[in-house]
This record gives C-alpha cells, structure tokens and sequence, in this order.
C-alpha cells in the first residue's frame, strides 16, 4: 500500500493496491471514505460528462468475487485498527467515517448487489464497526425499480445506512446532456420516491458550467418542482461542483462553480424546508 496522504484531489481507484475496495478524502463525507467499486471494468449504465472514470463504457460489472471483496475489506479495516493505515495515508486529524459503495459505474447494476450490502454488515460486526462507520450507497438510482435492488437499499437502511441519490437534472432534455440517459423525469421521481421509503435518502447535485452556462432558470424550477412533493420524505440535498478533472470528452467545455454559485441554487432549496450541504 502506498504511504502518499490521501487528498480531494484524487480519488485513484488503485490507490490500496486491491481490486474492490479503495479509500478516500470525501469532501462530503467528511472524512476518510473506504470505497467499494463493484464495477472494476469501468462500466455504467449512465455516462455522466464530469464522471472522472477513465475508459468509461456502457454496461454493466462482471461477476463479483465475493470471497475476495470480504478478504480486502476485512484486511483494509484489520490495517486502519492496528493505525497503520491512519499513521502512513491519514491527514492528522482526520477519521474514517463510512464504507460507500460508488466506484466506477453504477453499484447496483452488479447482480450480487444484496449479498455485498449483506458481507459489508457482517464484517463491520466482526470489526465491532457497526454504527461507528456509516454504510452508504451512492446511485444514479436508475435500478430502483428492481426487486432485488429495492431489498439490498432497505438492508443498508437497516445497517443503518443511508443513500446519495444523484439528480443533476430534472428535464428529459437536463438529463440527456448531463447524464446521457434518456430517463424520464417522473420516472426518476417515482424511483426517488422508492428509495426514501426504503432507506434514509440524500439528494445529491453536481451543478457546473457546460458551454460557460449553469443550470439555467427552466431546468431549475423542474428541479424544485421534482423536489417539492418528496421534500418531506428526504434527509436533504449535497451541491457539490467539480473538484477533479472529468475524464470524458466533454472535459474542455466543463468549468467549476464557487461557494456562491451553488449558494444562490441553496437558497431557493431551502424554501422546500430541505437541509442542503455544500461542497464547491
């Protein structure tokens, strides 16, 4: 394992020398994030313009080695408890504060998504971890509609855990240029839905300049509008902007946005009675 400190910056899926599980300086997260990619192959359903994943593909995970993902994670948390992880790749100060399925494409899309949210809870008991570090699941949420996906989000809400549910749009015409999909709104909605009802749900929001435009002010009020009927039911909103370079070809006409671009968009969040966190 390299003994570099962990940064924002870069987020290398390699960056523990294993094949599933990778940690991580979250911005959001607030702390040290141990990652499991179930997409080794750099395949995802979606092909979202900022994504930061290199020879990003369409499709979906090959089969997963469930004895081996048990093996890293164990062996990784094994390391951070004795504090060698923590004295060699930690900044002073920092903690570990979740085990996040997100990698390189969409984790719900592998098929032996349940049995990994189930290995995950048993090694976290074994390593008396349970409730000391969050589990959570970061989505396009695409998937929801599936059975076997609605059990292994209701698991992890159970852990407890919770869920980073990306909406970068709410327009057929957002979504297609952000995400490459062609996802309807009301589709997204109704899985949105789904996934607060099964397990605590945050929204989460990457919002920057395309074309020197932000979200202008049609694909904002079909995003209040989404958000409006289920601001309730959610935990709230994550705005966050680019904090590493977009992999993809749409990288020389993406820019950043400050704290008061994203606070301007807070703002008018907040007025549906949503929590929102931001992360420029």
């Amino acid at each position: 394992m390299s003994d570099t400190l962990l940064k924002t910056e870069d987020h290398s899926r390699d960056s523990a020398g294993m094949r599933y599980i990778y940690p991580v300086m979250s911005r959001r997260a607030g702390g040290i994030s141990i990652g499991i990619n179930l997409n080794p192959n750099n395949a995802c359903n979606w092909r979202c313009v900022y994504c930061q994943v290199p020879d990003l593909q369409r499709g979906g995970p090959p089969p997963l080695d469930l004895r081996l993902l048990e093996q890293e994670l164990s062996g990784f948390l094994d390391s951070a408890q004795r504090g060698d992880f923590i004295a060699q790749r930690v900044p002073e100060g920092v903690q570990l504060v979740d085990v996040a399925f997100s990698g390189n494409g969409e984790p719900t899309s592998a098929p032996e998504f349940l049995q990994s949210v189930e290995l995950v809870q048993r090694v976290l008991v074994t390593h008396n971890l349970t409730g000391k570090l969050i589990l959570r699941l970061i989505t396009n949420g695409s998937l929801m509609d599936r059975r076997s996906v609605q059990q292994g989000v209701a698991a992890l809400g159970r852990a407890p855990g919770e869920v980073w549910f990306k909406l970068d749009a709410s327009s057929a015409t957002g979504l297609a240029r952000i995400n490459n999909t062609r996802a309807r709104p009301d589709l997204v909605a109704r899985r949105l839905a789904i996934c607060a009802e099964l397990a605590p749900t945050w929204v989460q929001t990457c919002l920057f300049r395309m074309d020197q435009a932000s979200m202008d002010d049609a694909e904002l009020a079909a995003y209040l509008q989404l958000l409006a009927p289920l601001a309730k039911r959610l935990k709230g909103v994550h705005l966050y902007s680019l904090a590493r370079p977009s992999q993809q070809k749409e990288a020389p006409r993406l820019e950043r946005l400050d704290t008061n671009d994203l606070e301007t968009v807070a703002v008018k969040i907040r007025a549906l009675g949503l929590t929102v966190s931001v992360s420029p």
